[in-house]
This record gives structure tokens, sequence and C-alpha cells, in this order.
């Protein structure tokens, strides 16, 4: 117990694991560099203060998240296909969506784990998740998943071995205890009118079942080594807003006013402000002139649009008003996508050999597979797909076509309807399958 107590402090001091939080601010559009900002000034001997006077508004954007999302979503957002239809079945109603997690976590954190759970996965972001390594094959033999509600609230606990699971509890005021000793992850139950449902033995998996997702070999977060420039473009949109806000000061000229000190100039302004009337002797009496200030602009935007172009470069995105309205066809489309083509085959070769280890868990013997989430231009891919009709089977095309529309969830149920018609049909020739006014069959 004193182990896994110093295992969990000594991770969460780790330099990664701070990384890891830093990056889920970012992704949550929260810039904890730009927060610490503050603007200094000096004195006449040379000290410094925090400048109390000007404006200094903090803008965060959230290009980070998009990155992440996009990244996500065009690997994952039509889920994970497989070659025998049972395997999806197995790996729970809910896969889909847990390896998105996982992926998502990945990107943001360098890695991830996903934890084989009988007949389900379950996901454990970085933060949450202590791997042990084998000194010897430097794979992961045993880990630690470990949270807590609140500072005020007990610490949970589960030290995950290959041979079974040990949940431990740590008070806030008390040593930790173990909570339920080591199980099983497989147990099997029995029940009977006598003795009702018990335990009678359990059995452990072929192998450790938690299987890391990385972001590549490095496990790096998709934000290092480009948090420098998020920083530099939140910073010149905070300038931005700054200056405006500076730039609506209106200040007034008084002319003729020597004689007057500080608080008789505001006497005047307040006196000013409420009658809109200023009294003058002669041609050279006392006058108040308004004067405003424009803020610097074109400067700023030239900036801001530079990063943000430089970012897109950098984080290998797709960028979708790089796509005009005259440049919509579909060899400039696929163009605009080489650069997260590029990106996401690294990222696909990490999520399949998380989703192969989970397969072997398991004890499924399957190959994943992907359809990338592209925008796309319908009607030139609907042409290709219908011209090359003759090369191809029903099944290809249909599954083409759905992809095309966006409808590819629902072909199980439309092959489902077609082989219901094709019965149909051999039982009655007269079957109707679509009809108008006009008596089409």
């Amino acid at each position: 117990m004193s182990f896994i107590l110093g295992a969990i402090n000594e991770y969460k001091a780790d330099h990664s694991t701070r990384l890891a939080a830093n990056a889920n601010k970012y992704y949550h559009g929260e810039n904890p560099t730009i927060n610490k900002y503050e603007k200094i000034i000096y004195d006449m001997q040379g000290k410094a203060h925090r400048d109390m006077y000007t404006a200094n508004h903090k803008i965060a954007s959230k290009f980070f998240g998009l990155v992440v999302d996009q990244e996500v979503s065009y690997l994952l957002g039509n889920g994970v296909s497989f070659q025998e239809p049972e395997t999806k079945k197995a790996l729970g109603a809910t896969f889909d969506e847990d390896i998105m997690d996982a992926a998502r976590h990945a990107l943001i954190d360098g890695q991830s784990f996903v934890f084989w759970n009988l007949d389900h996965v379950q996901v454990f972001a970085a933060e949450e998740f202590v791997p042990l390594y084998d000194e010897e094959d430097g794979s992961i033999k045993a880990g630690i998943r470990f949270w807590q509600v609140a500072d005020n609230k007990p610490l949970r606990a589960t030290l995950y071995e290959l041979d079974g699971y040990t949940e431990y509890l740590k008070p806030k005021s008390d040593d930790m205890a173990i909570l339920k000793p080591k199980r099983a992850y497989k147990l099997k139950l029995r029940t009977s009118e006598a003795d009702g449902t018990e335990i009678y033995d359990g059995e452990n998996y072929p192998g450790f079942p938690i299987i890391p997702l990385k972001n590549g070999e490095k496990a790096h977060s998709e934000l290092q080594g480009r948090q420098n420039t998020i920083d530099a473009l939140d910073l010149a949109s905070s300038n931005m807003v700054n200056n405006v806000d500076e730039g609506n000061l209106i200040f007034w000229v008084l002319t003729n006013c020597g004689g007057m000190d500080e608080q008789d100039d505001t006497k005047f302004i307040e006196r000013l402000k409420t009658t809109h009337v200023a009294h003058a002797d002669g041609e050279e009496g006392a006058k108040a002139t308004p004067q405003s200030i424009e803020a610097p602009f074109q400067g700023t935007q030239a900036t801001i649009d530079m990063l943000t172009k430089k970012l897109y470069e950098d984080f290998q995105a797709f960028d979708s008003a790089a796509v005009s309205a005259g440049n919509q066809t579909a060899t400039a489309i696929k163009a605009s996508y080489v650069p997260l083509d590029l990106k996401t085959d690294k990222f696909e070769s990490c999520v399949t050999r998380c989703i192969k280890g989970i397969l072997a868990v398991a004890g499924l013997d399957d190959e994943p597979t992907y359809t990338r989430n592209q925008i796309i231009n319908k009607q030139e891919e609907t042409q290709t797909v219908m011209l090359g009709a003759e090369y191809y089977d029903d099944e290809y095309i249909t599954k083409k076509l759905l992809t095309i529309l966006g409808d590819a969830d629902q072909y199980e149920d439309l092959m489902k309807r077609k082989a219901a018609e094709e019965l149909e049909r051999a039982k009655n020739p007269d079957f109707i399958t679509s009809g108008s006014e006009n008596g089409e069959q």
C-alpha cells in the first residue's frame, strides 16, 4: 500500500503528467500561459509594478481542441469496421465511442489506456492511470488507476496485475486499506436455492488486459512543439482587444485654462458632460475639444492571419476556408486533405495496434478498417463509383454510396430490406417494390 501511494504521488509530480494536465486546459479553450500574463510598468527608480491602468483582456482560442477533434472525427467518425460482423457485437455496444475517447485522450495527453473488461472496453486517461513497465521487455505488466472526487474525499485506487486486480481506499485522515481483495478478471458464478449466488472460480486473460494507445512511438501530445505558436496567437488576439478597448478612450483638450489645477479640470469636464455647455469669455475664452484615439488594426490582424495559417500548417490540419466556392472540385478537395492524411496515417497505425491488442486479449481474430470522414464533392464521387459499377458487386457499391451520402450506419438495415424484397419477389412475381401514378414498378 505504501508502494501504491508512492507511485501515485510520484506520477502526479512527473513532468509528462503535468504536461498532460496543461494540454487538457488548452483543449478546453483555457490558455494557462495567457492567464498568467500581466502587464508591467517601471517607475523612475526602475522598480517594476503591475499595470493597473491599461486594458488587459485575456483571449484564449480553442484551436488545439479544433485540430484534435478534427483528427479523431476524420479517422473514427464513421466507426471501426471489421471483417466479421460478430466481432463488433462482441466488443460491446459503445466500442466506437470508447475508441474515439481513447484516441482523443491520446492526442491530448500523449497516450491513453484501454481496459478490456470482460465484454466491453473502458478508457483511462493518462492523468488517472500509472503504468508499471516490465524492466526486461518494456511492456506494461501492471498499472494503478486512481481517482478522487475532491480533496476532502477519499482516494480510490485499483491495482491491475496479470493475475487479477485489487481495490484500495484511503480516507482523508487515515491510512490506505484494502477495500476489496485481489480477484480474477473473469469470475464464474453459480446459483442454488440453498446458497444463492456465489463465486466458485475465476480466470484471467492470456495477457495484461490494459493496452496503451500511444500518439507515436514517443507518446507525445499534439500540443508539443506548437504551444508557443498558440500562445502567440492568443496574445495577438488579446492585444487587439486591448487596443480597441483603449482606443475607445475620448480625451479632452482644454484651451486657455492654464490657471486650472487637476481638480478644476475634472469639475469643468463633469459640468460639460452634464450641461453640454462651456462658457467662453470673448474670442480667447476657455474651450474644450474632444479627441479620440484610433486603435491600430491592420498590423495586428496581419499577425493573427499569419499565425493562424502557420498553426494549420504545423498541426497538418484541414482548413475548410482554403476550399473556396470556386474551387470545390473533387481533386482540389482531396489535395487540401493531403497534410491531414499524412498525419492521420501515422496515428491510424497506433489505433490499429491498440485494437489488435484488445482483440488478442478478448480472443477474437479480426482486422480493423476505417472509413475516413471527408468533405467531398458528392456528385463527382457518385459518378466515379457508378462509372466503375460493372467491376464491383452490389455490396461494395451500396456501401460506397451510403458512405458518400453519410448514411453508412444504415447499411445493415438496407440490406435486410433488400433481402426481404427479393424473397417476396421470388414468392410473388407481381410484387410492387415502388410505384407512382404512372404505374411504374
